[in-house]
């Protein structure tokens, strides 16, 4: 498990409109001015090979696109997501030109882990809230 959500150095996924991407970037962007790590890239794919890269400017690369025609701007959070996830899920899809995010927020009941022990750990969301 990490801390906090999006402190695994994996891409927190924006799906935005093609029309205006440049200006909707610049908005994701100063919703996180000032926050230590934070980075913004247009995810783009190979024009040769049609491989995903993360490279914002590429001379052999296009913005990728998804299934319904839109760009994907993947946030990292070098620290992680600190504050309430529901207002910051809210201050995302507030921005002109964002479709949807990659944070899907009170949605699991349980979280399953499993060690390398072979120790399995089950949280229950209703036995946390509780105060079991």
């Amino acid at each position: 498990l990490v801390p906090r959500l999006a402190a695994s150095g994996l891409a927190v996924p924006v799906e935005i409109i093609p029309f205006g991407w440049a200006l909707t970037l610049r908005r994701l962007q100063s919703l996180f001015d000032g926050v230590p790590g934070f980075n913004l890239k247009l995810r783009t794919a190979s024009i040769n090979a049609k491989a995903t890269t993360f490279d914002e400017k590429g001379s052999d690369s296009e913005p990728f696109v998804t299934d319904n025609k839109n760009y994907i701007a993947d946030l990292f959070f070098e620290n992680g997501i600190h504050g309430d996830l529901r207002v910051i899920s809210d201050a995302i899809l507030r921005i002109t030109g964002v479709v949807e995010h990659g944070l899907f927020l009170g949605l699991a009941s349980s979280v399953v882990v499993a060690h390398k022990d072979g120790v399995v750990v089950v949280k229950d969301k209703e036995a946390t809230s509780n105060g079991m």
